[in-house]
C-alpha cells in the first residue's frame, strides 16, 4: 500500500466527467478516478474548506463517528475490476467496510485520514509523470491562469 495525496476534483473533457485525482506521495504516479457530481462536490467541498448551512451526508458521517466515539483510521482502495475501484474504510477498532472510493475520500478529508492505494492498482491505473514534466505542466497552468483571450490579439496592420 501506497500513501496518496489528493490533488484535487477535474472535469475530463470531453466526456464532462468528472475525477479525483490521487497523487502517490514518495513516487511519481497519478491515479484517476472517475466519480459522480456530487461526490466530486463533495470532495472540492471538503479541500476548500466550505462548511454547508446543513450537514451533508459525508459531515453527517464524520459527526456520527466522533459522536460514537470511532475513528477512522484510513481509506485503502484496494482493487479495480474492469474499470470499477473499490474501497475499503478502516477503523481503529479493526472493522473494515466496503465504500466507493469517492465516498471514502470525501469522508478521509473530513476527518483527516490519510488515503493508501494498493500497489496492484497504481500499477493497473497508475499514470506516471516524471517530476520535471510535472514542473512543466504546473508552470503551463500558472500561465494560463495568468492570461487573458486579449493576449492573443494581434495589432491590426494597415
Amino acid at each position: 500500500m501506497r500513501e496518496v495525496d489528493v490533488v484535487g476534483v477535474r472535469v475530463e473533457m470531453p466526456s464532462n466527467q468528472p475525477i479525483v485525482l490521487l497523487r502517490e506521495v514518495d513516487g511519481e504516479r497519478f491515479v484517476p478516478i472517475w466519480i459522480g457530481a456530487v461526490e466530486a462536490t463533495a470532495i472540492a467541498f471538503a479541500q476548500q474548506g466550505v462548511i454547508p448551512p446543513r450537514p451533508l451526508t459525508h459531515d453527517l458521517m464524520r459527526d456520527v463517528l466522533e459522536a460514537t466515539g470511532q475513528r477512522l483510521d484510513e481509506v485503502r482502495i484496494v482493487d479495480v475490476k474492469d474499470g470499477v475501484f473499490h474501497a475499503l474504510l478502516v477503523f481503529a477498532s479493526g472493522v473494515e467496510v466496503s465504500a466507493r472510493p469517492s465516498d471514502s475520500i470525501a469522508l478521509a478529508l473530513r476527518t483527516g485520514t490519510k488515503v493508501l492505494v494498493a500497489d496492484a492498482v497504481l500499477e493497473e491505473a497508475g499514470i506516471a509523470v516524471p517530476e520535471e514534466e510535472d514542473d512543466e505542466v504546473e508552470r503551463f497552468r500558472e500561465f494560463l491562469d495568468q492570461i487573458t483571450p486579449e493576449d492573443f490579439e494581434r495589432p491590426v496592420e494597415d
